[in-house]
């Protein structure tokens, strides 16, 4: 089958997909349906793989995909999320050789009662 439609067009579920992506690696966890986890976690893990690359080719492949935008870091500055990933997320998993994210499920929405997950790396 390959992939989950998640009940969206396609550029929507292709937009949503990577905003929930550029939102895990920026926020390190996110909390989401295990649906849209399990979709969440295959893309995030293949930008990680990118990032571990590290040359211009993998960079550029990852800027298509991951959102331009703005993450605060410590010294009080501003960077892009795709200069988080090459040089803060992807480094940490170097020695590693797949498995960087992690699902946690954490029961039904109060709203519409889907099942709800956190979805965080490792």
């Amino acid at each position: 089958m390959g992939y989950r439609k998640l009940g969206r067009t396609s550029a929507h579920r292709k937009a949503m997909l990577r905003n929930l992506v550029t939102a895990l690696l920026v926020h390190g966890r996110i909390e989401t349906t295990v649906t849209r986890a399990k979709e969440v976690r295959s893309l995030t893990e293949k930008m990680i793989t990118l990032g571990k690359k590290g040359d211009l080719a993998a960079r550029r492949n990852a800027a298509k995909f991951i959102q331009p935008v703005a993450v605060a870091t410590e010294e009080g500055k501003s960077q892009l999320a795709l200069k988080k990933l090459f040089e803060e997320v992807a480094p940490k998993y170097q020695d590693r050789k797949g498995g960087y994210t992690r699902i946690l499920r954490v029961g039904p929405r109060k709203g519409d009662g889907a099942e709800t997950a956190i979805i965080e790396l490792v």
